[in-house]
């Protein structure tokens, strides 16, 4: 399907393509076919009567789509016959289209995924992507940390005529979706694309054989994708060493996802407070409100010339304003109620998207969706990574960045810490806080007790997202300065971890209290397990993002709001360009 076709004579509407069976009473997906050769299929033969003859077999659904409950109709609400079933009917198909609507609309990837994750040819529309190792994959009850990387890259299909058709693309704009633990509220984190910052080595798979990327120090964030045959997973990398946030998956969308997926929800309301000609991007609107899609709603995004003080943070500001609208756009309900709508948001989406193998199906996104459907606007916030000029650049000549540890370091803690930078609804949010506190209490009766003399402590050490070599520092430093000399180190964990945490049987608890205050470990850290544990068999200590170096306190109470000054706004904020 063409995301962009406004009704040719040739174009196939998805939902002709569910036909009854008369034989079984079933609708039926069949991909590839008009209409017209549909229902010719699935009309009933005539046979030559026979006293050996019996009844024709059912005709085989689709291997590719679950096969329809009697009586239930085609997404999208066509029916063609059949009785319906209590909750098989039109009004139950228009509460999975809203249940299911929307939810990845703040990933760029559209709602309609859930709905028509039927269409397994959507799969083959996916480019996946090996990042070797980079992320680890999302996963239930946990915080979700999904990395978007917009790449000005030229050349492809549709991309035609921006500049360098040659170009291997930068992370033109790169954006952190970080989704709350409880999935009550998210944040979006805009990374400057001149940023100066240091880019790990990084392992990149091509035909077949891994090639090192050697690290640089000192250079521009966007030179992490594309440059030198960086991959996204190099882009995840410096995200996660920047930030000290660990990037589960990522999301790289090009020139044509903007012009799709606008055109495909029927385009994207806008506000100017301004008249606005720019010539760069070709941007040409009088001031007021707008409805942009296809080239129009790309030449929004790109403007750099037109808004603020013409520079790429205010760009992101736009960007973020425009994201923000499409968010409230697919999950509207003329969006929601519009079968059309829905297929060619999932057919935009799908082409439009490069993902990593941790995502790299339908039922992969879907599943993502799942955990993100809940999530209110209105509790999803944009924010930038606070910065400053570059100090080492002349005054008459500011084109990049660095990071303002001011106002960064508060506002990544509370990333890193799940902290909304939202105002949840007051209910929830009483409830969340009981919750909380209650856990916290029972937490910090963990650190109540004897402690074991050094010499009895056993534990086992790993690196599970500390800087590389922290496992064998921390054995030295835990024999050499603290006296535990039955540790043991155990190199890198198999699971990536957020913050560090030690595993302990109960009758360990006195040897996990001695380690904690050796360690400054808050009581956060401490996993008691139920059963008790042999005499010999040693504690787990898994190091993880949050560890900086032996010695140094882990776990400081991260700030309850957002710095002063720092740029935020909702997603359910209409807010005009200037």
């Amino acid at each position: 399907m063409d995301a962009q076709s406004r009704g040719r004579a040739d174009e196939i509407d998805p939902a002709d393509q569910w036909v009854l069976n008369p034989r079984t009473g079933n609708y039926e997906l069949q991909l590839g076919r008009s209409a017209a050769q549909q229902r010719f299929a699935s009309a009933p033969r005539r046979t030559r009567r026979s006293s050996t003859s019996t009844a024709p077999a059912p005709a085989a659904p689709s291997p590719a789509v679950p096969k329809p409950r009697r009586g239930e109709g085609p997404p999208g609400g066509r029916r063609g016959g059949g009785r319906s079933r209590k909750g098989g009917g039109p009004d139950r198909r228009r509460r999975l289209l809203v249940v299911t609507g929307g939810t990845l609309a703040f990933l760029l990837v559209g709602g309609g995924l859930g709905s028509y994750l039927y269409y397994q040819h959507l799969n083959d529309n996916l480019n996946v992507i090996d990042t070797g190792g980079a992320g680890g994959g999302f996963k239930k009850d946990q915080p979700i940390n999904v990395l978007v990387i917009g790449t000005d890259k030229r050349s492809g299909k549709g991309n035609e005529g921006y500049g360098d058709a040659e170009s291997v693309g930068h992370a033109d704009t790169t954006i952190l979706f970080h989704v709350s633990k409880d999935r009550s509220n998210a944040t979006a984190l805009s990374i400057p694309r001149d940023l100066i910052t240091d880019i790990p080595s990084c392992p990149t798979k091509t035909d077949g054989s891994v090639k090192e990327i050697p690290g640089t120090r000192g250079t521009r964030f966007n030179n992490s994708l594309g440059q030198e045959g960086r991959d996204p997973g190099c882009t995840m990398r410096t995200v996660k060493a920047l930030t000290g946030i660990e990037v589960d998956n990522f999301m790289m969308v090009d020139f044509n996802a903007v012009k799709n997926l606008s055109t495909a929800v029927g385009g994207v309301p806008v506000c100017l407070a301004k008249d606005v000609n720019d010539r760069d991007s070709k941007l040409n609107l009088k001031a007021g409100e707008h409805r942009l899609e296809g080239e129009q709603a790309l030449a929004f995004v790109r403007t750099r010339h037109s808004f603020g003080n013409e520079s790429d943070l205010d760009r992101i500001k736009t960007q973020q304003q425009f994201l923000g609208s499409m968010m409230r756009e697919m999950k509207s309900k003329e969006t929601l109620t519009s079968p059309k709508k829905f297929f060619s948001l999932a057919e935009a989406a799908t082409k439009s998207l490069t993902v990593d193998q941790g995502l790299g199906s339908i039922g992969k996104l879907t599943a993502l969706a799942g955990e993100l459907k809940d999530i209110n606007p209105k509790n999803v916030t944009f924010t930038t990574l606070p910065v400053i000029d570059n100090p080492n650049e002349p005054a008459n000549r500011k084109a990049t960045v660095v990071l303002n540890p001011s106002q960064a370091d508060p506002l990544l803690q509370m990333i890193r810490q799940d902290v909304s930078l939202t105002e949840v609804e007051k209910k929830e949010q009483a409830a969340k806080d009981a919750a909380e506190a209650d856990a916290k209490s029972k937490q910090d009766a963990l650190l109540q007790g004897n402690r074991a003399p050094a010499g009895d402590v056993r534990v086992d050490v790993y690196n599970g997202g500390g800087p590389p070599g922290s496992a064998s520092t921390t054995l030295t430093w835990l024999q050499n300065s603290k006296g535990v000399y039955k540790a043991g180190n155990h190199g890198n964990a198999s699971a990536r971890l957020a913050a560090t945490q030690l595993e302990y049987a109960p009758n360990q608890a006195d040897q996990a209290r001695a380690l904690a205050d050796m360690m400054g470990l808050p009581a956060s850290a401490l996993k008691p397990g139920a059963v008790d544990a042999g005499p010999r068999t040693p504690m787990k200590l898994t190091l993880g993002s949050d560890f900086k170096e032996p010695g140094t306190p882990l776990g400081a109470a991260a700030p309850q709001q957002a710095p002063e000054g720092v740029q935020r706004v909702e997603a359910d904020k209409a807010v005009c360009a200037k």
